[in-house]
């Protein structure tokens, strides 16, 4: 099943409410996306502790082989 972009980004707002966030549908499926995240909370974390905390808001809908979110290229930082 596919997802939509606004439910993409429901679901990385629910973790991260005062976030920049951008989704892009790369393959036009609704399954592989690219995601930037702009956070504050990402302020002294390393990049793979930024991408680790997102990908927690995600985690149930990238299990299994079924997942409704099969790709996500993640970008995160915190603002300039």
């Amino acid at each position: 099943m596919a997802m939509e972009a606004e439910e993409l980004e429901a679901l990385i707002r629910a973790g991260f409410p005062n976030a920049k966030i951008t989704v892009t549908d790369t393959a036009g499926d609704g399954r592989h996306w690219a995601a930037e995240v702009i956070d504050e909370s990402f302020r002294g974390m390393n990049r793979v502790q930024q991408q680790r905390a997102v990908y927690a808001t995600l985690k149930s809908k990238m299990e299994g082989n079924h997942g409704e979110l099969h790709a996500l290229a993640l970008t995160t930082k915190a603002p300039d």
